[in-house]
């Protein structure tokens, strides 16, 4: 396999340039979201943000750097493999950082969907990555099946939690705007 680590990885290009175009325009449209949090009346800390918004971005650059990775000419199936077990081991530490911000931020009480969101499914998302970047690291092709996978399951993150984010602004805003009313 590892002769045809090029060919093998070739096979995915179009799935990264969707899958890589698309992270990287969400991050651009997180700026959107920060802009509008911005401009209502709600009461906002940074320490807000970056709990809840801060790490959409992140998950949108992992896919980013993901799609990078894996669409360079790499003659060896090991040298991606190291990158992506990085930058796995990174998501896991940024998550429990995500963890401590969401305990300590006072703005925003976190209910079982933003747990589930802002950290179950990332920490399942990292871990993942790393059993690939392993299993690349090995030349199993299957590895980069979740590496897919896990591309997509942080995009999905991203945009979710993105929504939420605009939705709750908006219906909190709405519900201010009444009570001043």
């Amino acid at each position: 396999m590892e002769a045809n680590a090029h060919t093998v990885l070739v096979q995915w290009e179009a799935f990264y340039v969707i899958v890589g175009s698309s992270a990287g325009a969400l991050t651009g449209l997180m700026f959107v979201v920060i802009t509008l949090v911005r401009e209502t009346l709600m009461h906002r800390s940074l320490a807000s943000i970056n709990a809840f918004g801060t790490p959409n971005v992140i998950h949108f650059v992992a896919v980013l750097l993901i799609a990078s990775i894996l669409s360079a000419p790499w003659m060896r199936l090991k040298d991606p493999a190291h990158l992506i077990g990085l930058m796995a081991i990174s998501g896991v530490i940024y998550v429990l950082i995500v963890w401590r911000r969401m305990r300590r931020q006072t703005d925003y009480k976190p209910v079982l969907e933003d747990w589930v969101w802002h950290l179950i499914l990332p920490i399942i998302a990292y871990v993942a990555l790393f059993v690939s970047a392993a299993g690349i690291s090995h030349d199993q092709v299957w590895a980069l099946f979740v590496a897919g996978g896990v591309s997509l399951l942080l995009v999905c993150i991203g945009i979710h939690n993105a929504w939420d984010t605009v939705t709750y602004v908006v219906m909190a805003g709405r519900d201010e705007a009444r009570k001043g009313a």
